[in-house]
């Protein structure tokens, strides 16, 4: 799978000025909005649903294991609970992690991956945040624009933003909107993902919600249903549960 838009491929010999406007046009070119061609209804993880396995789109995940100057890039693709298709790479990283600049250390390397699949994927979850970010265009939104495919961020942390409503103690399936607000390129108020309990402990314990966002032709809204679909009963979503753990072995067999 190339890069449609190769024109904004993450280019890690940049600024961090030129870094930061590339950012803003690919926000400007992404769309937080639905355009795609299948039912969200029918993405799914279960092994029994009303959906046919065969009716299912494909959703690729997609994950890093880090190996110390190299990374592995993991890409999984699945039609429900079927693995369609698995690849990888092993690249350099060529400068260090930046707050809200991830995309131009991770994302060329996961593009080298992407060249290596065969299958072109109905929707990608990325392990990392789309339009809940200072520019409007974290890994999620970056990659999506570049491959122009339907897009999600799953992000473990917020990276900016303000949740409508506390997040603290949250029974599982809650959610609220992320709002944009003075950190973020968009007018105060604006709607650039959902916090999500994707689970929770029935004792006193508390785990802390998923932090989702659309990264490209999906609006806000769909992002946190579909993801809402895809953990199935796991705090993560499926599709990068499985290119976790993909690139964890890739890097065991690397190493031997």
């Amino acid at each position: 799978m190339s890069p449609a838009r190769p024109e904004f491929i993450p280019d890690p010999t940049l600024s961090r000025e030129e870094m930061e406007a590339l950012q803003r046009d690919i926000a400007d070119a992404a769309r937080f909005e639905d355009e795609f061609a299948f039912d969200p209804a029918a993405v799914s993880t279960a092994e029994s649903t009303l959906v046919p396995q065969s009716d299912r789109p494909l959703v690729a995940g997609v994950d890093q294991a880090f190996l110390d100057e190299k990374v592995v890039s993991a890409v999984v693709v699945a039609r429900g609970t079927e693995i369609v298709e698995q690849a990888y790479a092993v690249s350099k990283l060529s400068i260090p992690y930046v707050p809200g600049l991830l995309s131009f250390r991770e994302g060329g390397p996961i593009l080298d991956a992407f060249e290596n699949l065969e299958t072109d994927p109905d929707l990608v979850v990325f392990d990392g945040s789309g339009r809940i970010h200072f520019r409007q265009a974290g890994l999620a939104t970056h990659m999506g624009v570049v491959l122009d495919v339907p897009s999600v961020g799953v992000a473990k942390g917020l990276l900016c933003g303000t949740p409508r409503d506390s997040v603290d103690e949250r029974p599982e399936g809650w959610r609220t909107p992320v709002e944009a607000n003075r950190r973020v390129d968009a007018p105060d108020g604006t709607v650039i993902g959902y916090a999500f309990q994707s689970r929770q402990y029935a004792s006193s314990r508390n785990i802390n919600p998923l932090y989702v966002s659309p990264g490209h032709r999906v609006s806000a809204e769909t992002t946190v249903d579909l993801i809402e679909r895809l953990c199935g009963g796991y705090k993560l979503p499926e599709p990068t549960r499985l290119a976790d753990a993909y690139a964890d072995e890739v890097k065991r067999e690397y190493r031997d």
